[in-house]
This record gives structure tokens, sequence and C-alpha cells, in this order.
């Protein structure tokens, strides 16, 4: 199959391409089967995907008592059944118990430092049709790709301002976005920091490995939803819609040789308790099957997109967020927890005290515009955000924010020789 197969000019759609799109929302039998590899997608050897699914699908969180909830906060070591308790109805009214369980653990592990990065978003191209993301190949937006001199720019406007961690992002168009152009941004982002992360499309193991000799440090992929039934109806086209190759995406990664991966599911897309079982399942079988990496968390919920301003959470609120990131860290003591833009100022500042132990600042979700943010210069040909940020605080302000609240905040904690 070509890659760019489904790259689609969302400003030039013409009939056809609409009565396609059409089909392709109305029809489920014009789609391709979601649990199929496609021509060129690596498989691996791997139990993972069963063991998670098999637990998260004979998870019933209502069976859970508060009986089930104290036994969990009173044991030493979390176990699953405890994590499952954790994140159950009944452990609701235990919200103050778990948060304190929670920042006792943060506290033996992280102490009280906080992480500091910024996302740096290169290109917005998408060849995937989601209906709840604003990069989306039907959707009506700027596109925009940044060159390597622009690249460079923006990442010296940031460089400057401080921070030394950079996530770089994509949309997922391998025919706008190659693996050699990712990783010649990667080489140039070894200039200015100390420490490079991923967020694009899912590759396979030597393109990691690729990325990886570039100078990115880790990835991070969001699973969207870990149920495969509710995944096949929100990703209608393209490569993403393979559920069990994007499944399996972290462990190509470290297989490549990556040092740590990030795991997510986008909280509201589907019953979040069992996401978020899923998710923390994820992390702690293959914590155990590869104990030298670095795993991580991120715990976003659904926000507002351009064209479509109905999209919010799921029945996740704040009190919801916080039971699943205490939980997260009572069940994975050692793994990185990270609390994005997508949250108010003062549910941030409230869980890094807690639970979380990484936070973004000086966000920008839109292409190219970080200059004009850092220093007021109009950008005119700059692409469209992906969606709506809640916390547009300055790295400067993040800065001077954590340590009002008694915190470090760590720019980077990596020694090379």
């Amino acid at each position: 199959m070509a890659q760019n197969q489904f790259f689609i000019d969302s400003e030039k759609l013409d009939g056809k391409a609409l009565e396609k799109k059409h089909r392709i929302e109305q029809d489920p039998s014009f789609r391709t089967n979601h649990m199929e590899y496609m021509e060129g997608m690596e498989q691996i050897k791997s139990d993972v995907m069963d063991k998670v699914l098999a637990q998260m699908n004979s998870y019933d969180y209502d069976r859970y008592t508060a009986t089930d909830v104290r036994r969990a906060l009173a044991a030493e070591t979390c176990s699953v059944e405890d994590f499952k308790a954790l994140l159950s109805p009944a452990a609701e009214p235990f919200l103050e118990q778990i948060a304190q369980k929670a920042k006792i653990e943060t506290s033996k592990h992280f102490g009280n430092t906080v992480y500091i990065f910024t996302p740096l978003y290169i290109a917005n191209y998408c060849e995937n049709y989601c209906v709840y993301c604003g990069f989306n190949c039907y959707n009506d937006i700027s596109r925009k790709k940044l060159n390597a001199e622009e690249i460079e720019r923006e990442m010296k406007v940031i460089a400057d301002s401080g921070i030394e961690e950079i996530l770089m992002l994509t949309g997922e168009s391998r025919a706008m976005s190659d693996v050699k152009y990712i990783g010649e941004a990667c080489k140039l982002a070894q200039k200015y920091f100390k420490n490079v992360g991923l967020e694009i499309y899912p590759v396979n193991t030597d393109e990691y490995r690729y990325l990886h000799e570039c100078g990115a440090d880790y990835i991070t992929v969001f699973q969207e939803t870990y149920d495969s039934d509710k995944y096949e109806t929100l990703h209608l086209m393209g490569h993403k819609r393979v559920f069990p190759y994007r499944f399996e995406t972290q462990e190509r990664a470290l297989l490549g040789g990556m040092r740590g991966v990030g795991f997510s599911a986008l909280l509201g897309l589907s019953d979040f308790r069992k996401d978020a079982l899923a998710t923390g399942l994820h992390v702690y079988y293959l914590q155990r099957k590869y104990p030298h990496a670095e795993f991580s968390l991120s715990c976003p919920r659904l926000r507002p997109i351009i064209n479509n301003d109905k999209i919010n959470p799921l029945d996740v609120h704040e009190r919801q967020l916080c039971q699943i990131i205490c939980a997260y860290r009572i069940f994975l003591p050692f793994a990185g927890i990270t609390v994005s833009s997508r949250e108010e100022k003062h549910f941030r500042d409230g869980i890094v005290k807690i639970a979380a132990t990484k936070v973004s600042a000086g966000v920008s979700t839109g292409i190219g515009d970080h200059e004009s943010k850092y220093t007021g210069k109009e950008e005119e040909d700059s692409g469209d955000e992906q969606f709506e940020i809640a916390d547009g605080r300055s790295f400067t302000q993040m800065y001077r924010d954590i340590e009002s609240e008694g915190l470090q905040p760590v720019l980077n904690d990596y020694v090379y020789i």
C-alpha cells in the first residue's frame, strides 16, 4: 500500500472526496478491518496486548466496595486488583486518603521535583480520519510543515527561554513528514536541548533505531482508547485505524533502542475507568518485560477543536481525573506522570503537589508560532492548532509558580559524557 494513499488536501475537497467521506462515516463495510495490519507494518511477537485487553474487558468496576478500597490503601504494594479498586466508583469517597497515599509515593521516588518541557509542532498534515482530532485529514484547517530553517528558528527561541527538554510533534502523515524529515529535526534539536522526545505516527523498529541515532531519547504515543470496538468507530481511515499496530508502538520503540516510552488514553473517548486501567496495565506489563527503560504516563482529557467546539470530556471531571492520576502513582510508583496544558492552572498547580511529576510550559499547539508568542513578531503563515489549551503560562511563569509552591523545577537530570 502506498504510504500516501490516505493523504487528502482538506482545503481542496471535491465532490468525490466528500462522497467517500460520507460513505466511510455511514457504512462500516466501506472501512478496512481495524485489527488487520497494513502492508509495511511490522508485526512483533508479544503477548502484552492480549493480557491488557483481557483484564480490561473483564473489569467490572461496580463490583468493588469500600472494603476493597480500604484494603488497597492499606497494602504495602499495590496489586492489579488493588489498582482496579482504586479506579472504581467505590473509591471516590476516599479521594483524600488516596491523594495522601499518592503524595507519599511521589515524595519517596521523586522528592519535590517537577520537570518542565515544551512541545514543538513542526507539521500538521495528517492522513488519518479521526473524528475527534483537529488535525484529521477532512478538517478544513490551515496546514503547514516547517522547513529546517524554520524548525531551528523555533528551537532557538524556545531554548533561549531556558527550556532544556523538547517534545516534537507532527501530524500523522508519512507523505508530508517522513522519517528522514523527523530525523533531521532530531539532529537540530540535539544542538539546543538535552532531552528530545517525539510524538509522531507509529513506525517500525528499524525506523525507531534510526530516530534514536539522530538524537531522539523517548517517544510518546496515545492509544486514544483501548476499547477496540469504540476505536473502530473513531478512527475511520488511515494507518492509525490499525489498532494492534498502534498498541505495539512502545514495544517497537524499546526494541529500537529508545531510552523511554510514554503512554496515554485520551480520557473521555470511551469508558474512562476501563481506559485508565488498560493504560496502567500497558505500562505495568512492559515494565516487567523491559526493566531498564523509563516509563511515563500522560493524562489528557478531550479538548475542543477547530470546527467542532462541542468536543468535551465524557463524564471525566477534575475529581475523576485526580482519582485516576493518584491511582496511577500508587500502582506505578516509579513512572513519570505528565499533566498537560489541556488542564486549567488551578488543577495543574494542585496535582503536582500530589502525584504528577511533569508539566508543559510555553505551549503552542499550532505550527510555527513559538517565535510570535515569545517575541511578539507576527507570523503570517502559521498552521492551525490541534486543540485548545487551558493553561497558557510561559516557561518563566511556570518556573516561578512551581517554586512558590515549595517545589523544585527541574529542566534536565541527565549527565552526558
